[in-house]
C-alpha cells in the first residue's frame, strides 16, 4: 500500500507550533498591561503601574496634593541641616518639628482624598530618612557630639543608619504588622527626642561643647538609635476614634494641653517624646513572663 497511516501522521507534531500554542494560551489567561508609547528623547515623567478592572495599567504623572506635604517635610529637614551648619541650632530643631507636622499630614491627606500611590509611599520614606535620620544626626553632631571626636561622629552615623534600617523594616512589614503597635521607636519620635534635646539645651543657654553635656547628648542619641531598630512595641494610638462624639471636658483638656505646650514648647515637647521613648522598654519589662 502506498497510502500513509493517518494515525502515525497525526502523532507527529511540530514542537515549535506547540510552543507557539502554549504562549498564545498563556497570553489569553494573563491580563495584558496596557502600555502607553514612551516619548523619545529626554523626558521628566513618572509612569506607575496600577490595577484597574483586573488589568494592570500604566498611569503617567503623580498626585500633587499629598506630595506637596512630603516635599514640605523634606525641605524642613534640609533646612534644619543648613541652619545647624550656620550655628542656628534652635532654628534647626524647630525645623525638624515642623517636618514632623508635614509628615503627619501627607499620609492622612492622601487617604482622605483617595490619592495613595506607590510613588508617594516611596517618596515619603526617602523624605523621612533625610528629615528624621540625617538631619537630627547632623544637628546633634554640630551642637555637641563634635567635641567627642571620633566617638561623636560614630554616634551620629549610628543614629542615621538606624533610622534608615527602621524605615526599611517598616516598609517590608507594613502589611503584616499589628496596626495597634509600632515595632521599634518610630523615626519621627526618635528625631523629636534628639531635636528636642538640642532645642531645650539652646533655650536654657547650655553650651553643647561641655564634656558632661556631650556625653549626655551621645547617650540620648544612641538610646534613640537603638530603640528604633529594637523589637520593642510602642503604642501607635491608631485605635483612637477622632470622628466620634466625646464628652465636653475632653475639648477642655485639649485646650489646656495646647496652652501648656505653647507656654514652654522646648521643654514640654522634649519631655513628652522622651516619656514616649521610655514607655516601650518600661512596658516590656513590666509584662509578666509566661
Amino acid at each position: 500500500m502506498t497510502d500513509k497511516d493517518p494515525t502515525k501522521h497525526e502523532s507527529k507534531k511540530d514542537p515549535a507550533a506547540a510552543v507557539v500554542n502554549l504562549r498564545d494560551a498563556k497570553d489569553k489567561e494573563e491580563p495584558r498591561e496596557e502600555a502607553e508609547p514612551d516619548d523619545d528623547g529626554v523626558t521628566f515623567e513618572v509612569v506607575e503601574g496600577e490595577i484597574e478592572g483586573g488589568k494592570k495599567v500604566r498611569r503617567r504623572g503623580i498626585y500633587l496634593l499629598p506630595n506637596l506635604f512630603t516635599t514640605g517635610a523634606l525641605f524642613s529637614g534640609f533646612y534644619a541641616i543648613v541652619a545647624a551648619m550656620n550655628g542656628l541650632f534652635e532654628t534647626a530643631a524647630i525645623a525638624i518639628f515642623i517636618s514632623m507636622i508635614f509628615d503627619g499630614l501627607d499620609g492622612r491627606v492622601a487617604r482622605m482624598t483617595n490619592t495613595q500611590s506607590e510613588f508617594g509611599a516611596q517618596y515619603d520614606s526617602l523624605s523621612d530618612c533625610i528629615s528624621f535620620g540625617i538631619a537630627p544626626a547632623l544637628v546633634a553632631y554640630a551642637w555637641s557630639l563634635s567635641t567627642l571626636g571620633k566617638v561623636g561622629w560614630m554616634v551620629a552615623f549610628v543614629y542615621a543608619a538606624c533610622a534608615a534600617l527602621r524605615l526599611a523594616r517598616f516598609n517590608v512589614q507594613i502589611d503584616s504588622a499589628d496596626k495597634r503597635y509600632f515595632t521599634g521607636l518610630p523615626s519621627p519620635s526618635a528625631a523629636a527626642v534628639v531635636a528636642g534635646m538640642v532645642w531645650l539645651g539652646t533655650s536654657l543657654q547650655i553650651e553643647g561643647s561641655g564634656a558632661v553635656v556631650s556625653v549626655a547628648a551621645a547617650v540620648i542619641t544612641a538610646f534613640a538609635a537603638v530603640m528604633m531598630v529594637s523589637n520593642v512595641r510602642y503604642n501607635s494610638f491608631k485605635e483612637l476614634d477622632f470622628k466620634g462624639r466625646v464628652p465636653f471636658f475632653v475639648i477642655l483638656v485639649v485646650v489646656l494641653a495646647i496652652a501648656v505646650i505653647f507656654s514652654y514648647p522646648a521643654g514640654v515637647l522634649w519631655g513628652l517624646f522622651l516619656v514616649y521613648a521610655l514607655s516601650g522598654p518600661l512596658t516590656s519589662f513590666r509584662k509578666p513572663r509566661p
